[in-house]
């Protein structure tokens, strides 16, 4: 059974950072892309950074130099380094895989982490 469990969510001060972690278990967690999406209030769910299986790297335009996803592989944990927090960053986050198999495509999502960035 496929399980991502995201952690590291909280209430922080625009100007500050967190950092959010998104355990795997049930995958061969070195073969997968991983990826890390948001959802803020009202507003549709937005891709925000993406780690290949060799750790190669790809981000939203609006989180560029702010935000730094890696990989464990050891640990089959993702990271989400996010620094400079504006409040416009407020949102749910999640970490997502998708796997191809023989019998079809797979799409997996975490609960969900809480980030909350207000003075």
């Amino acid at each position: 059974q496929v399980q991502l469990v995201e952690s590291g969510g909280g209430l922080v001060q625009p100007g500050g950072s967190l950092r959010l972690s998104c355990a795997a278990s049930g995958i061969m967690f070195r073969v997968h892309a991983m990826d890390w999406y948001r959802q803020a209030p009202g507003k549709q769910r937005e891709w925000v950074a993406g780690i290949t299986s060799s750790s190669s790297t790809n981000y939203a335009n609006s989180v560029k130099g702010r935000f730094t996803i890696s990989r464990d592989n050891a640990k089959k944990t993702v990271y989400l380094q996010i620094n400079s927090l504006k409040p416009e960053d407020t949102a749910v986050y999640y970490c997502n895989t998708v796997i191809s198999t023989t019998a079809g495509v797979y799409d997996y999502w975490g609960q969900g982490t809480q980030v909350t960035v207000s003075s």
